[in-house]
């Protein structure tokens, strides 16, 4: 006999329903008041969109609660050891400006850097010390938050700098052996991490070509006007604020080390933070009694409280209560994906595309699709890999196509895409930082846009070239 009490899974058109919902608000919020609103409203946005999917499953599917309680679960065990370094972010940043390492990086970088180049190297630096650190997150939370600084005092327009950023950082985490993300696709699809490492390289390399070119071609030919009269009047301001010290580059050579020794995120920021403070006595001329202000501006951020509307913006660090508004979106996309995978509708959408998919450019693309489509569902890129290596690790058997394929196209459109979706923990917490919206600096993460394009010419070339190859022997 049938059991009548079994759940149902919600078939697609239902299973799109929270996602119309999603897509109409955020349109709402735009038209209201630009992508800061996006920024602003997104936690409310999510735990609507949650609460339409609770709502359409457990009343018409009668999912038990047992589903939801699995899938808050599994997003839970990929969010939350994330909040503790979204707060230890907001202290390092206020401990490496009030140490000075920031405005040390910053007023070396305007001596040294012609402004016409700045964006492209911007992005090489970036990308150099991601490949390095194997954090994306840990070098624009540091590097990335000068050269922030250095192209606003330039005159560049904020979002192309944050793209710049962004498009090397994640170049770098992608390649480089340290990343977790990269460790962690290729051992989810059953590939050695150097193999993946080189097969990404046919779509890393030409994607942060034309990044870099497009860089280049920026600064080149849009070179602000006031650039070099900008960056003096900042170099001055920074000197009166600040000592500035070569000495004061220990401390983020330490955070290189101990990444390179591969010491977890957390720690290395723990000690980045640590170090700043010493660096407030060691090279700022701080004494005992300014212990208690320190520890304050850790909490609750800090400024250089001087009347230049720039320099204030520059200086000014939010600390860890600056991060809560994005550990509250954090903890919103992480009850979100949770709904998203109790209620089914997530494998409802999956498995739709499953049924379709025969050639190799096709299977290739509705990759990259599932891969940015976790990413808005679970707002986590970590938990997105996993889903999207499970989902289509059988297929590529049946379809005699190499499990490095699926690594490197999973990286190709989760990992990188993470950063471009604003409730997303990486579009949250690097906007947090460079304090720019996501759906802003968005369009000049060219690295990230050009990513599963790259994928998705790889696959049309392969089944090009097999095609001749079937054609010249039959």
């Amino acid at each position: 006999m049938e059991n009548n009490n079994k759940p149902r899974t919600p078939g697609l058109k239902v299973a799109l329903i929270p996602f119309a919902v999603l897509f109409m608000l955020i349109g709402l919020l735009i038209n209201a008041g630009g992508t800061d609103y996006v920024q602003d409203w997104s936690w409310t946005v999510l735990l609507v969109c949650a609460a339409v999917a609770l709502g359409v499953s457990m009343l018409f599917y009668r999912r038990p609660g047992a589903e939801y309680r699995q899938g808050l679960k599994l997003c839970s065990s990929q969010i939350l050891p994330a909040v503790p370094i979204l707060a230890l972010i907001g202290t390092v940043s206020v401990s490496w400006m009030a140490s000075g390492v920031v405005p040390t990086l910053i007023v070396y970088s305007l001596e040294l850097i012609n402004p016409s180049i700045f964006p492209f190297v911007a992005c090489v630096v970036c990308a150099c010390v991601s490949v390095l650190s194997g954090s994306s997150w840990t070098t624009i939370a540091t590097i990335g938050l000068a050269f922030i600084g250095i192209g606003e005092a330039m005159g560049y327009y904020p979002p192309l700098i944050a793209g710049a950023i962004i498009s090397g950082a994640y170049f770098g985490d992608k390649v480089s052996p340290l990343s977790d993300t990269t460790v962690l696709a290729a051992s989810t699809c059953g590939v050695d991490l150097f193999g993946h490492i080189r097969n990404m390289m046919r779509t890393s390399l030409p994607a942060l070509g034309i990044a870099l070119a497009v860089f280049a071609a920026v600064g080149l030919f849009a070179t602000p006007a006031a650039a070099e009269e900008n960056a003096q009047s900042l170099i001055s301001g920074l000197e009166g604020i600040y000592n500035i010290s070569a000495w004061t580059l220990v401390i983020p050579l330490l955070t290189m080390v101990l990444l390179a020794f591969k010491i977890s995120t957390r720690t290395t920021l723990v000690l980045s933070t640590l170090a700043g403070c010493v660096g407030v006595f060691v090279f700022q001329g701080g004494n005992i009694e300014q212990v208690p202000e320190v520890v304050k501006a850790l909490c609750v951020g800090s400024s250089a409280g001087v009347d230049d509307e720039i320099l204030e913006n520059l200086t000014s660090t939010g600390g860890v209560k600056g991060m809560m508004p994005t550990i509250l979106l954090v903890l919103s996309g992480m009850f979100f994906g949770g709904v998203m995978l109790g209620s089914g509708m997530i494998s409802a959408i999956t498995g739709t595309f499953l049924k379709h998919l025969h050639s190799r450019r096709g299977i290739v693309s509705a990759t990259v699709g599932t891969g940015v489509f976790l990413n808005c569902a679970t707002s986590d890129q970590y938990l997105s890999i996993i889903l999207n290596a499970n989902v289509y690790s059988d297929l590529y058997g049946r379809k005699n196509m190499e499990p490095k394929v699926l690594s490197r196209t999973v990286e190709d459109s989760t990992s990188v895409t993470s950063v471009l979706i604003p409730w997303n923990s990486c579009g949250l917490t690097q906007s947090t930082v460079l304090g720019v919206a996501t759906l802003s600096y968005l369009p000049f993460c060219v690295f990230n846009i050009m990513s599963p394009v790259m994928s998705i010419a790889a696959a049309w070339l392969v089944e090009r070239r097999e095609r001749r190859r079937e054609l010249a022997l039959g």
